[in-house]
């Protein structure tokens, strides 16, 4: 495993972060998902990233559990805070001073921790004063309850404005969480040059866009059974932008190419990501431990310029790369 430095910061973590969205808590049992965690601290894996609103508070209360035991200074835990938890009342959602302070408490409960190394905005609140958020945040790692503070989907002009309040009240804002694949490059235009001017980095999440990557999904025919396209528990809606067949038949082409770099098609498709030097690390998720060596073994690897030319000849066409699809909700849940 290969390690990277977060943002601006002495902050280090594995290029391979496992995540529990989707999994944990929801569509795997707990002794699975506890498996699939043990998987990964054997591969290498030292970084764990959660939510609070992961199966309403359910995924950090596994991953708390799961990694009870281990050594807590050689691990790096990270959360969100944002989404609707608990009975989803008016003051559970958001970045409000009161959402943000009652749920670090909330986290550190279910993680069975007393601190966690990243907080994250998990995405941009529009009723909320930006300055608000960001002093709740600094009140946070000034009590020792975060050692850094992220944000998820944030576009340019808010990593700017987070950054520079950040500065203000002497807190890192080190990195930002945003989805980015082969099919998904929407962060390529302006996310990323002002992160890199900013010494922000991105930890990516879908670097296999859902699955559709690994090339299991074979256009005019049926999906796997069991595969995420058949969940209905989130799985099939989030995956269903994919299914095209123009799509699912440009992915077939990253097969031989995959081959030429004696890499499998999810190897392929995380190492790709981690080709861009802003990116600290590559988010992976399993609903089985064995699912977790494969994508590990993306770490460290090299992709030169004519397999980069290659993949962008096959699929770059089909990618998104409008910045307008970072964006946050308008409105809150509740």
């Amino acid at each position: 495993m290969e390690f990277r430095y977060l943002g601006n910061s002495g902050f280090k973590i594995s290029e391979i972060t496992f995540g529990n969205w989707l999994t944990h808590a929801s569509q795997v049992e707990n002794d699975v998902a506890t498996q699939c965690v043990r998987a990964a601290l054997d591969s290498g894996i030292t970084t764990f990233d959660t939510a609070d609103v992961y199966a309403n508070t359910g995924a950090e209360s596994v991953l708390g559990e799961a990694l009870k035991g281990e050594r807590r200074e050689s691990l790096e835990i990270f959360t969100k805070v944002f989404g609707p938890t608990g009975p989803k009342g008016h003051n559970d959602v958001g970045l409000s001073r009161k959402h943000i302070m009652e749920s670090i408490n909330g986290s550190l409960r279910r993680l069975q921790t007393d601190y966690v190394d990243l907080y994250q905005a998990h995405r941009y609140d529009f009723e909320t004063p930006l300055e608000e958020t960001m002093q709740a945040f600094a009140d946070i790692v000034r009590q020792g309850k975060a050692l850094y503070i992220g944000v998820s989907e944030w576009t340019a002009e808010q990593l700017r404005a987070g950054h520079a309040l950040a500065q203000e009240l002497g807190i890192h804002l080190i990195s930002n969480q945003p989805q980015y694949s082969m099919l998904w490059r929407v962060i390529e235009a302006e996310v990323v040059p002002a992160s890199e001017e900013l010494g922000i980095s991105q930890i990516v999440w879908s670097p296999m866009a859902q699955g559709v990557l690994s090339g299991k999904y074979v256009p005019g025919q049926a999906v796997p059974e069991g595969s995420r396209a058949t969940d209905d528990k989130g799985g099939a809606r989030m995956i269903k932008r994919w299914m095209r067949d123009d799509i699912l038949e440009g992915v077939q082409q990253l097969k031989p190419i995959a081959q030429e770099a004696g890499l499998s098609m999810p190897q392929l498709a995380v190492a790709w990501v981690l080709q861009n030097k802003n990116v600290a690390s590559a988010i992976i998720g399993a609903s089985r431990p064995e699912q977790i060596a494969d994508s590990v073994a993306a770490s460290g690897v090299v992709l030169d310029s004519v397999l980069m030319d290659k993949i962008d000849g096959a699929i770059g066409h089909l990618a998104e790369r409008d910045p307008a699809q970072t964006k946050s909700p308008e409105t809150r849940e509740a």
